[in-house]
């Protein structure tokens, strides 16, 4: 069975792929302020001693022990290895070089995770056709039961077999499930996906959900359809990847009309993604104010900057220390109750 992303998509689509300036263009997310910050990457050697030391400093000046980061990747070898040759030959969804920065074998990114103080992550992967979602399920059960740090995640597909594979996952001691409407493309609203959702809302399963439209629209991408859905599944835990870029303020929209809707940081405000797609600065006292529901995620390991840089990029928003120390460790542990 093939696991190539079909043409104009790729297993890691999530990683906001269209932003055209260069890592480390320096930008201005500070909010009210006139005086541009340099927010120009320095982070060492990636995953040296020199990051190391920075991400321990940020957790120290938060009083944090560790970080939760619920947006990680981790998946078959064979599947990880043709995402990355789509970022190496700039794909359709990237445009430009993409340099994968912590390109390892995976025992050493799981090290690297670990060296961070990341006390829990999660393997995000999906299907990009029928009859892929059971296999990669089983292949992040067995991930999980090897590897104690990591949320056991599940995926699934609109197909016919949909509800058996989430029970399956489900009764395999799933916790968080990923859904992704660019790649997968197809609608969230679909009848065969009606008791997914179903069985999702009534165990209380978060749904991480690539549902907004950067780094190219899709067919369902937008608030537009995972506003129907929330109509029919109110109850639903949903967590909008990527703070929903770049349609921030629409899926703010959703967060503050449903209580157990969610967003995570995935690339969200990095000189990386501010280039082409950035948060809109009067919209940061809603995300302040939903700092109860706003859990971090970074994309490691596809991502073309430090994992340093993505945490400091959070801490440029100006959103303060119990802002930061919620999104980064606080909600998810109560989330999924570590």
């Amino acid at each position: 069975m093939s696991e190539e992303p079909r043409s104009g998509q790729k297993d890691s689509a999530d990683h906001a792929a269209a932003h055209r300036e260069p890592s480390g263009t320096p930008v201005d997310v500070t909010p009210d302020s006139g005086t541009p910050v340099d927010v120009t990457p320095d982070s060492g050697t990636p995953g040296g001693e020199s990051e190391r030391a920075q991400v321990a400093a940020f957790r120290s000046a938060l009083g944090l022990e560790s970080l939760i980061d619920v947006h990680t990747h981790f998946m078959p070898e064979r599947v990880l290895a043709k995402v990355w040759a789509y970022f190496d030959a700039a794909g359709p969804l990237v445009g430009r070089a993409w340099p994968i920065t912590y390109r390892e074998e995976e025992e050493r990114r799981i090290e690297l995770l670990r060296g961070f103080g990341v006390r829990a992550f999660t393997s995000m992967l999906y299907p990009h056709k029928p009859g892929m979602a059971r296999w990669l399920n089983d292949w992040a059960a067995d991930f999980a039961a090897r590897v104690p740090d990591c949320l056991h995640t599940a995926t699934f597909f609109a197909e016919p077999g949909a509800s058996d594979d989430v029970r399956h996952a489900l009764d395999q001691g799933a916790r968080v499930f990923k859904c992704h409407l660019q790649v997968g493309g197809y609608d969230p609203n679909d009848p065969l996906l009606d008791d997914v959702w179903g069985q999702l809302a009534d165990s209380g399963t978060p749904v991480v959900t690539h549902c907004g439209s950067g780094p190219v629209p899709g067919a369902f991408t937008g608030p537009g359809p995972i506003g129907e859905l929330l109509k029919r599944h109110p109850r639903l835990r949903l967590v909008v990847a990527h703070l929903g870029m770049p349609e921030y303020e629409g899926f703010l929209d959703l967060a503050e009309r449903h209580e157990d809707v969610m967003l995570d940081t995935t690339m969200a405000f990095t000189p990386f993604v501010e280039a082409s797609d950035p948060f809109p600065p009067a919209a940061l006292p809603r995300l302040a104010a939903l700092r109860d529901r706003v859990l971090l995620g970074t994309d490691f390991p596809n991502i073309p900057y430090s994992y340093a840089d993505a945490l400091h990029a959070l801490e440029r928003t100006g959103l303060g220390d119990d802002w930061l120390r919620a999104v980064c460790h606080d909600n998810a542990a109560r989330l999924f109750g570590l």
